[in-house]
């Protein structure tokens, strides 16, 4: 499905963040069959953007030497867009959020800045300009859905409807679906009850990319270099899903619906 633009609230850019820019783009390329185009950022730096077929699907860069000293490991960021990317974040310092990087303009493309929710999940905001986000949807290869993974889903669930309008509903095993609007269709990703990752792991997003067969795409992340941190599993009511580390250590999920 062709996207042309992106609801205010709705995940709309997917970012990798990685130590090897190369490695990253012949692993994600034979995973998902993305094609990467490459943009001149500054001295030495490019820009990654990966197609599928044609159509932008997520991007990625390398990650700059002052955030590798501050401890930033490779990882994939979310993108929601938005209307105004000031008044987004002036909000998100009223409602108890923290500001990671100001508002700023990324030359024609958008307007965008980064924030940390009050139980430390980091994501990002884009008031888009010449680029709307992700152009392709609901196909193997593409953004499919977002989990926020922290010990506090209750605060979590709170500041995100005050900040941005979402709304949220609950199931008997206390997963939080995100609804960004009133209908099925506005569901985008859920807040799980309980944080179940490997010690030491902070609160993050975790965006899963939608596979026509989520054991054998898993299989062959693991013959590409990957580390499956769950391996493939069917989840009743729900597809089968597994959660990988790319051979950098950036994390991601697969999904696949029931049949």
């Amino acid at each position: 499905m062709n996207i042309e633009n992106h609801k205010p609230g709705s995940f709309c850019w997917l970012e990798l963040g990685t130590t090897d820019q190369n490695a990253a783009k012949k692993f994600y390329g034979a995973l998902f069959g993305w094609t990467p185009e490459d943009t001149p950022m500054g001295p030495g730096e490019t820009y990654t953007t990966f197609q599928l077929n044609g159509r932008k699907a997520a991007a990625g860069y390398t990650l700059m030497k002052d955030m590798v000293e501050k401890g930033i490991p490779p990882h994939w960021m979310l993108y929601i867009a938005v209307k105004d990317a000031d008044a987004a974040v002036k909000r998100v310092a009223e409602l108890g959020g923290k500001v990671m990087a100001e508002p700023f303009d990324v030359f024609e493309f958008g307007r965008m800045a980064v924030i940390q929710d009050p139980t430390g999940g980091t994501i990002s905001v884009w008031q888009p300009k010449n680029h709307k986000g992700t152009e392709v949807a609901q196909e193997p290869g593409t953004l499919c859905w977002a989990d926020l993974n922290t010990p506090q889903p209750e605060i979590a669930a709170k500041f995100y409807a005050d900040w941005l309008g979402w709304k949220f509903e609950t199931g008997k095993d206390g997963y939080r679906h995100i609804l960004n609007g009133d209908l099925k269709s506005d569901m985008i990703g859920g807040i799980p009850p309980e944080f179940h990752a490997p010690p030491g792991t902070p609160p993050h997003w975790l965006p899963y990319i939608a596979a026509a067969d989520c054991k054998a795409t898993a299989e062959k992340a693991a013959s590409l270099g990957a580390h499956a941190i769950m391996p493939a599993a069917l989840i009743d009511g729900v597809g089968t899903i597994a959660v990988l580390a790319d051979p950098q250590g950036a994390v991601f999920a697969l999904y696949q619906p029931l049949a």
